[in-house]
């Protein structure tokens, strides 16, 4: 009964499995464009942080820096302005805000980027699933045409190895959009990271 059914889902073929393939790339590509629209729109003007931070650099004014942050908007200037919040209260614990600040924006950034590295490091197995599903067709085929058997089973065979191709084609573009966005991630809460320093060491000044 087992062996029945799953006989059954072998001869499935290899046609829901590119199915499922083309599926996993629009859903890669509806993630990257909304991941680059999010982290576009939630980045803070260089020209006017590099001109609030030369500005309190200078003068040492929090609350100016915090007015000109927040003017700024975007992920770095929260990350800044939810410490100098604290600043009466010294600066460890403005240190302490912008390092849980900076946790939860990067939580926010990389949400979704799972779904790139799930696929791209699968899809080739679902490739190759497919392919071994096609193989067992063809060679089911064979077995109920034998008139036909070499003509059957080149073209089974040459079906399934399209679902190889295609599963690489989905993982290799995952993989390079997944370390893209790894990549600006990690530049943004670097660039965050080193202007939370300069106000640290303003404030400790």
């Amino acid at each position: 009964m087992l062996e029945e059914g799953m006989l059954s889902f072998a001869l499935l073929g290899a046609g829901w499995v590119l199915w499922l393939l083309v599926g996993l790339s629009i859903l890669c590509i509806a993630v990257s464009i909304e991941r680059a629209i999010y982290l576009v729109r939630d980045g803070t003007q260089s020209g006017a942080l590099s001109s609030a931070m030369d500005a309190f650099l200078k003068n040492g004014d929090a609350s100016a820096l915090q007015s000109s942050l927040a003017k700024a908007g975007g992920m770095e200037a929260r990350i800044l302005a939810n410490g100098l919040e604290l600043a009466p209260h010294g600066v460890d614990a403005v240190e302490k805000a912008m390092t849980s600040t900076a946790t939860a924006e990067k939580l926010k950034m990389e949400r979704g980027l799972s779904i790139l590295a799930t696929v791209g490091s699968n899809a080739p197995f679902l490739g190759l699933f497919g392919t071994v599903l096609g193989i067992i067709q063809a060679f089911h085929d064979l077995a109920e045409n034998t008139s036909e058997a070499s003509e059957a089973v080149m073209a089974g065979i040459s079906e399934a190895l399209v679902a190889t191709a295609v599963g690489l084609m989905v993982a290799i573009p995952a993989v390079v959009l997944y370390n893209l966005f790894s990549r600006w991630v990690k530049g943004r809460l670097g660039r965050s990271e080193s202007l939370a320093d300069l106000v640290l060491a303003r404030l400790h000044g």
